[in-house]
């Protein structure tokens, strides 16, 4: 490995949020998942949640562009247990959902602890999950359209946090002698070592 690729890998941990984070809630198509995952890695969140959806989360494809290696993603039974997970956590909970209580998506403040819940673009946040959240947000539309692609409205969402964070001074690099960061960047290396040690083989061609 060389010195800069060390580095590389240090800086992006040391910048990773763990008190930021989505929870998708039976989002069936692999495309649109290794879209969250890519934005989250782009925007610093450290982990994802998700419930799959029956017959579980299809193999992620070149949509992601790795991001699956560098956003850890845990897979939970239930909404209902997974976002209790995360409330005992201290986070605040907000689905993206159509509803007279919704409030704008850039009115929540997102330099607290925060998950952002999505659903599929069919049917949405599960009232189970719903009971579990602390509000409702909507992304504001002008035209024909009632929604956006799930993974286009999560990574609106999670480019608002980010502003929000940066202004508050919250992407300042946290220092690898404390945790999670320290152990995130020592696994982050030892993986890519591994990687490069042990290539993974060539897909064959017809």
């Amino acid at each position: 490995m060389t010195p800069e690729r060390k580095a590389r890998i240090e800086q992006v941990a040391a910048g990773r949020h763990p008190d930021l984070t989505v929870f998708l809630e039976r989002v069936h198509k692999a495309h649109n998942v290794a879209a969250i995952l890519r934005t989250c890695d782009a925007v610093g969140v450290l982990e994802a949640h998700a419930v799959p959806p029956t017959g579980g989360i299809p193999p992620l494809n070149h949509t992601a562009q790795g991001a699956q290696r560098w956003v850890k993603l845990h897979r939970h039974h239930d909404a209902g247990e997974g976002l209790r997970s995360l409330k005992a956590k201290g986070f605040s909970l907000y689905a993206a959902h159509f509803s007279d209580q919704a409030v704008d998506f850039r009115q929540p403040d997102y330099t607290q602890p925060t998950a952002i819940v999505m659903g599929t673009e069919k049917f949405g946040v599960s009232e189970e999950a719903l009971a579990e959240c602390d509000g409702e947000i909507v992304i504001p539309m002008a035209g024909m359209t009632q929604s956006l692609n799930v993974s286009v409205a999560t990574a609106l969402i999670l480019y608002e946090a980010q502003r929000q964070r940066q202004a508050a001074g919250m992407y300042k690099p946290h220092s690898l002698e404390e945790e999670p960061w320290k152990s995130l960047a020592e696994s982050w290396i030892r993986r890519d070592l591994d990687r490069r040690r042990n290539p993974p083989p060539e897909p064959d061609s017809d």
